[in-house]
C-alpha cells in the first residue's frame, strides 16, 4: 500500500513551519498510481509504502518533488526583473517574492544540483529580493516560499553562455492580451534576415529582429526560438493562461454579530451558465476546500476569518479563477469607545490633542487597533494618536474598534464617531464698562471668546504709551489667568487702554490678543493734560483747532477714536505734528475723542470734540467745570448775527429764550450737568454735553465678594480717591438716610455675615466734613439649597424651529415662594420665573443659561447660581442617504440608511419611493414607515428595476420634521425581458441620463411597429452604463 502526502503551511504560522499531510482519500493507502484533480499552484509532495498486516513494515519517506506551476495568486507570488526567461551570463538578474510575509526564501531546482538550495548558494538575498550570480550558465526553475511555507508560481530561467538568446515573458500572458519576444544578440546588431520559430516552424523571417502578437491565444503557447547568420537561441515556452470566467465572492455583511452568522454567496458571471458548484476556503486560497460545505448555493458561517470561493464544473472539474476575498470579523461584546483629551467640542489651529480607542471591559486582553477617520488624517493602529499641531485637515469624524491580538478575526463594533472641529486660531473681544470715567469708579472688562466654557483662562493687560507704540502690562493676580472671563478694576481715574487673551491646555495655547479697547477719564490731572484750543468741544469745518499736551514729561503724542474708524491713529493722520501741539485738519466733518500719551507712559485726560458742517454750533467747556465756578455757553452761526430770539435748551427743556446769544451760570451745580443745545431762526445747533465734577470727593465702596457663603462673610473696604489721610468710614446699610452702623465707624474694612444693600461715605475733621456717598453694594447670602437648569427635551442640540423649555429648580426648596433670576449668554432675556418656554428657537437662543433663586419674603437670600447649561440651535439638519449596494444585481436587497447629526436624540426615519410624475416626482411612504421607524436604515427587498428614494427625520410631540434628504437613485445593469422565440430583428435605443443620482431625461431611438401576425417575439439587450461628463 502506498501513502501520499502534500506538503501545508502550519496552522501555527509560525517562520520557516510548514508539515506534511496526507492527501485526501489516501489516508487508507492506494495500491495504484493517484491522481489529484483541480491542482493549480505549486506543490511539493512525498510517500512512503507499508505492507503486511496490519502495517507489519514501513518503509522511510521518499525523497520529496515538485509539481509547479506558472500561474500566478495573490500571496505569496515570484516576479522576474528583467521579464525574461533567457539572459546572458554576466547580465543583472533579480528575483522578488510577494505577498503577506515578513520572512521569504527563493530556491531553485537544476539538473546539475541534487538539492533545491536557496538564493545564499547561488545568489544574494536582499530582503525579499535575489540577485542571481549570472557568472556560470544555469538552466533552473526558481519559486519563492513565504515563511509560513506557503509555496509562489514557479519561473524556469536559462542563463547562456552563447552569443544569442531569445527575450520572451518568464511569466504566462493571458489570452486577448498583446506580447513582443525579441532575440538579442550579445555584441552586434542584425543585419540580415532573422527567422522566428513556434514549435519548430518558421512563423516570420525578415529583417525584423521583433516578433509581435497583437492579441495571444491559447494556439499561440508552445516552444519558441530565433535564428540569425547560422546562430540561434535556446528555446523557451510561452505559457498561455485562458481568460477564463472569475468567481465573485458576497457577504450579506462583513461582521458576525454575537451568536449569530453571516451568508456568503459564491457565483459565476456571466450566470447564464449553469451547472456550477462551489469550493469554499477559510485562510489561504492553497488550503483544502471546506469539502462538507460544497455547494450550489450560499452558506452561512459563524467564525471569523479571510474566505475564498471558485466554481467548478464537469468531470475532470473545470475550475473558475479563485474570487477575490472577503475577509469577515466576528463581533465581540466589548464597545470601543474614542475619546478625545483634552475633551473640547472645538479645537484650534496649533493645539495639541490626544484621540484615544479605550475597550470597555477589555480586561487582561491584548488588543490590535483600527481607526477610521473622514478626515485627511491617517491613525496608526495604537490606541492613543496624538497630533502636536493640529491643523483643518485634521477636521472629521474619529472612530475605532479594537481586534484580539491573539485571536484573528475577532473585533469589537466601529465605535460611535466622536467629531473634531479644527478652527483658526480664536481672536477674544474686549468690552469695556463703562465707556467714560467717574472719577474713582470701578471698570468692568469682559473677554468673550467663542466657547467660553471649554478650558479657558483670561490674561488681562494694561496699555502702557511707549515711545514708537504700546507695551503691555499684565494686571494684578492675572498672570495664571483667571477662571472668570470677566475682571474689575477698582478705582481708575485716568484715561486707560486694555485688552484681553485666553490661553488653555498645558502647556498653555494661547488664543491672538483681542483688539485694545478705552476707557476714556475727562478728569484733568497735574503729570499729564490734555487742553484745547479754543477750549469748545463744537467746530466749525475750516476752524482752526490746536489740542496740547502739558505734563513733566517729552515724546507726546495726540492721539484719536472715531465712531467712522471704529480705530485709534496718530495726529500724523489726520493733522500735524508740531513739539507737543496737534493741528486738527478740519476740512471734512467728524466726532471723535482725543487725548494725550506721553513717552513716559502716562494717558492724559480726553475730551470729545465735533467738527460740524452746518450753519450752527454751540460754543461749550470741552473740559469738566467744577461745582462753584462760573461757566458760559454761546450760540455762533458761521456766515451771520443773530437778529431774533434765540432759544438755549437743557436737556430739551428752554432755559433761556430772548435776543441774547450767550448763556451764564454764575455758580454751577451738579444740577447744570447735562445736555446743551441752542436754536435760532429754524436753525439748531447739535447738542453738547457739559461735565460737572463735584467739588469734594466721593466714598468708594468694594466688596471682595458679593456673595455670603453657608457660615462665612465678606470683606467691604470704604476708600476715598485721592487718598489723603485722616478719613474715618461710616457704613449704612439698607438706604443711605438711615442710622449708621456706628458699632462699625472705622479707618479700615470691616466684615459682613448678613445680605442686604450696603453703603459708605467718609468723613474728617471737627465739624465733620463728608464725602459724598458711595455707590451701593448688595450682598447676598447664600443659602445651601442648589439651583439646576433643566432643558425638556433633554436634547444636547436643537434646530430651528423646535420647541423646548427651560426650568430652574431649588433642591429640597420645600414649601418655600421663589422668586428667580436667570443669566444668558444668548440673546435671549427670560422673565423671571422658574420655567421659560421658546415656542420656536432661533440661532440668536444659542448660548449658557444659568439660574439662581431668591427666598420671595425674605429679602437678600439667595441661592448660588447654577451651572451653566449649554444651549446649542442649529439649522434645521438635512439627512444624508446612502444606499448599498451601488448597482444592484436583479432581485438583490438595497440597504437605505438615513445619517443625521446626532443618530441618538430621539429621531425616528421615515422612508420615500420615487414616482415619476408627468412634471416632477412623486413621493409614496415605504411599507412600515408612516409612523417612522427607530432605525436609521431600512432594506427593500428583491429589488428588481432602478428606482429613487429619500428620507426625512422627526422628534418630539407633535412631530419636528427635518428636511428631506436629496434624491438618491438606485441603477441596475440588467433589464428583464421574457424571452421569446426568436423573430424579426429591430434596433432600438433607450438612453437614461442621471445627474447626482437623480434622473434628468430620458432619450429612445428607433420605433417599435404595430404587432402583427406572424411576430415571434422579441430579444432585447442592455449595456452597461457609461459615465458621461
Amino acid at each position: 500500500m502506498f501513502f501520499l502526502y502534500k506538503r501545508v503551511s502550519h496552522p501555527t504560522g509560525l517562520l520557516k513551519s510548514h508539515r506534511f499531510k496526507p492527501l485526501l482519500g489516501s489516508s487508507s493507502g492506494t495500491e495504484r498510481d493517484f491522481i489529484i484533480h483541480g491542482q493549480t499552484h505549486t506543490a511539493e509532495f512525498l510517500c512512503n509504502a507499508e505492507r503486511g498486516d496490519p502495517g507489519y513494515w514501513y518503509s522511510v519517506h521518499s525523497s520529496s518533488k515538485f509539481a509547479w506551476s506558472s500561474d500566478i495568486h495573490l500571496s505569496p507570488s515570484l516576479t522576474v526583473s528583467p521579464d525574461s526567461a533567457q539572459h546572458f551570463t554576466s547580465d543583472s538578474v533579480s528575483l522578488s517574492c510577494e505577498g503577506n510575509s515578513t520572512e521569504w526564501t527563493v530556491r531553485r531546482s537544476s539538473p546539475e544540483e541534487r538539492y533545491q538550495f536557496d538564493c545564499t548558494w547561488w545568489g544574494t538575498l536582499n530582503g525579499s529580493t535575489c540577485n542571481i550570480n549570472t557568472d556560470r550558465t544555469s538552466d533552473a526553475v526558481y519559486w519563492c516560499e513565504s515563511g509560513s511555507g506557503e509555496l509562489s508560481n514557479a519561473v524556469n530561467i536559462t542563463i547562456q553562455g552563447g552569443d544569442m538568446i531569445l527575450l520572451s515573458p518568464a511569466r504566462p500572458v493571458t489570452e486577448g492580451h498583446s506580447v513582443s519576444l525579441s532575440c538579442k544578440s550579445r555584441n552586434q546588431t542584425f543585419d540580415s534576415i532573422v527567422f522566428f520559430y513556434h514549435n519548430e516552424k518558421v512563423i516570420q523571417s525578415d529583417i525584423r529582429w521583433e516578433l509581435n502578437i497583437s492579441a495571444v491565444s491559447k494556439s499561440d503557447e508552445g516552444f519558441y526560438k530565433c535564428q540569425h547568420s547560422g546562430r540561434e537561441s535556446a528555446q523557451s515556452w510561452m505559457s498561455v493562461q485562458a481568460n477564463g470566467p472569475k468567481a465573485e465572492l458576497r457577504a450579506d455583511y462583513r461582521d458576525i454579530l454575537v451568536g449569530g452568522s453571516v451568508n456568503l454567496t459564491c457565483s459565476v458571471n456571466p450566470s447564464s451558465s449553469s451547472g456550477w458548484k462551489y469550493f469554499w476556503y477559510r485562510g489561504e486560497k492553497t488550503s483544502e476546500p471546506l469539502t462538507s460545505q460544497l455547494s450550489a448555493g450560499p452558506i452561512r458561517v459563524s467564525e471569523g476569518g479571510v474566505y475564498w470561493c471558485r466554481g467548478g464544473r464537469g468531470e475532470p472539474v473545470n475550475y473558475t479563477e479563485y474570487s477575490d476575498s472577503v475577509t469577515i470579523n466576528k463581533i465581540i461584546p466589548n464597545k470601543a469607545v474614542v475619546t478625545l483629551q483634552p475633551n473640547w467640542t472645538e479645537v484650534y489651529v496649533g493645539e495639541r490633542i490626544t484621540l484615544r480607542c479605550e475597550i470597555k471591559d477589555g480586561g487582561d486582553t491584548e488588543w490590535e487597533y483600527e481607526w477610521r477617520t473622514t478626515s485627511s488624517e491617517k491613525p496608526s493602529d495604537q490606541n492613543e494618536h496624538s497630533i502636536t499641531s493640529v491643523t483643518g485637515s485634521h477636521s472629521g469624524d474619529y472612530r475605532c474598534k479594537g481586534r484580539k491580538k491573539h485571536t484573528q478575526h475577532s473585533s469589537t463594533h466601529w465605535s460611535d464617531p466622536i467629531k473634531l472641529t479644527v478652527s483658526d486660531k480664536p481672536q477674544p473681544v474686549i468690552t469695556v464698562s463703562p465707556s467714560w470715567l467717574s472719577a474713582g469708579a470701578s471698570v468692568t472688562l469682559n473677554c468673550r471668546v467663542k466657547d467660553p466654557s471649554a478650558g479657558w483662562r483670561f490674561y488681562w493687560y494694561k496699555m502702557v504709551p511707549h515711545p514708537s507704540d504700546y507695551r503691555y502690562e499684565q494686571l494684578p493676580g492675572s498672570s495664571s489667568g483667571t477662571e472668570q472671563d470677566s475682571y474689575i478694576v477698582h478705582g481708575q481715574t485716568h484715561t486707560a487702554g486694555y485688552r484681553c487673551r485666553a490661553g488653555r491646555g498645558d502647556p498653555v495655547y494661547s488664543s491672538y490678543s483681542s483688539y485694545s479697547k478705552f476707557v476714556w477719564s475727562a478728569d484733568i490731572h497735574s503729570s499729564a493734560s490734555l487742553t484745547v484750543s479754543p477750549d469748545r468741544d463744537q467746530k466749525f469745518t475750516s476752524d482752526s483747532v490746536s489740542l496740547s499736551c502739558e505734563g513733566n514729561s517729552a515724546g507726546w503724542r495726540v492721539m484719536r477714536f472715531s465712531t467712522e474708524d471704529k480705530y485709534w491713529s496718530a495726529c500724523s493722520t489726520w493733522g500735524t505734528m508740531t513739539g507737543s501741539t496737534c493741528n486738527i485738519n478740519t476740512d471734512w466733518p467728524s466726532d471723535a475723542v482725543y487725548w494725550c500719551e506721553s513717552g513716559s507712559g502716562e494717558f492724559t485726560n480726553a475730551v470729545n470734540i465735533t467738527v460740524q458742517d452746518g450753519d450752527m454750533i454751540l460754543l461749550s467747556p470741552a473740559r469738566p467745570v467744577t461745582e462753584g465756578d462760573s461757566v458760559s455757553l454761546s450760540c455762533k452761526l458761521r456766515s451771520q448775527t443773530f437778529d431774533s430770539i434765540v432759544f438755549f435748551y437743557h436737556n430739551e427743556k428752554v432755559i433761556q429764550n430772548d435776543s441774547r446769544w450767550e448763556l451764564n451760570i454764575s455758580a454751577v451745580s451738579k444740577s447744570d450737568e447735562g445736555f446743551y443745545k441752542c436754536q435760532h431762526s429754524g436753525r439748531e445747533s447739535a447738542q453738547s454735553w457739559m461735565s460737572v465734577q463735584a467739588n469734594r470727593p466721593k466714598a468708594e465702596l468694594r466688596a471682595d465678594d458679593r456673595d455670603i457663603p453657608v457660615g462665612g462673610s465678606v470683606t467691604l473696604t470704604c476708600s476715598v480717591n485721592p487718598s489723603s489721610s485722616g478719613w474715618k468710614y461710616f457704613w449704612y446699610k439698607g438706604e443711605k438716610t438711615s442710622e449708621p452702623l456706628t458699632s462699625q465707624l472705622s479707618a479700615g474694612p470691616i466684615r459682613v455675615s448678613e445680605g442686604g444693600v450696603y453703603w459708605c461715605r467718609g468723613g474728617r475733621g471737627e465739624p465733620v466734613n463728608y464725602t459724598e456717598y458711595s455707590d451701593s453694594v448688595t450682598i447676598y447670602k447664600i443659602i445651601p439649597n442648589k439651583a439646576v437648569v433643566t432643558l425638556q427635551p433633554n436634547w444636547t442640540e436643537v434646530y430651528f424651529g423646535e420647541r423646548i423649555t427651560l426650568r430652574c429648580e431649588i433642591r429640597d426648596g420645600g414649601d418655600t415662594e421663589w422668586e428667580y433670576e436667570w443669566r444668558t449668554t444668548s440673546s435671549e432675556k427670560p422673565s423671571d420665573e422658574n420655567e421659560h418656554s421658546i415656542e420656536v428657537v432661533t440661532e440668536s437662543r444659542s448660548g449658557d443659561y444659568r439660574c439662581k433663586g431668591r427666598k420671595k419674603h425674605t429679602q437678600h437670600f439667595s441661592t448660588d447660581w447654577s451651572d451653566p447649561i449649554k444651549l446649542t440651535v442649529s439649522d434645521i439638519p438635512l439627512p444624508v442617504l446612502t444606499l448599498s449596494p451601488s448597482w444592484l444585481s436583479a432581485g438583490a436587497s438595497i440597504t437605505l440608511n438615513c445619517r443625521v447629526k446626532d443618530p441618538s436624540a430621539g429621531w425616528r426615519f421615515y422612508w420615500y419611493e420615487m414616482v415619476p410624475h408627468p412634471s416632477d416626482y412623486r413621493y409614496e411612504l415605504l411599507p412600515g414607515s408612516s409612523s417612522g421607524t427607530e432605525q436609521d436604515s431600512y432594506i427593500v427587498h428583491g429589488q428588481t428595476h432602478t428606482a429613487g428614494y429619500r428620507c426625512r427625520a422627526g422628534r418630539g410631540d407633535p412631530v419636528y420634521s427635518s428636511y428631506s434628504s436629496y434624491s438618491k437613485v438606485k441603477q441596475t445593469s440588467k433589464m428583464l425581458c421574457h424571452e421569446l422565440q426568436l423573430g424579426p430583428t429591430l434596433t432600438m435605443r433607450m438612453q437614461i441620463f442621471f445627474r447626482d443620482g437623480t434622473p434628468i431625461s430620458i432619450n429612445i431611438v428607433g420605433t417599435l411597429p404595430h404587432h402583427q401576425q406572424g411576430f415571434q417575439g422579441l430579444r432585447c439587450f442592455v449595456s452597461k452604463p457609461e459615465q458621461l461628463t
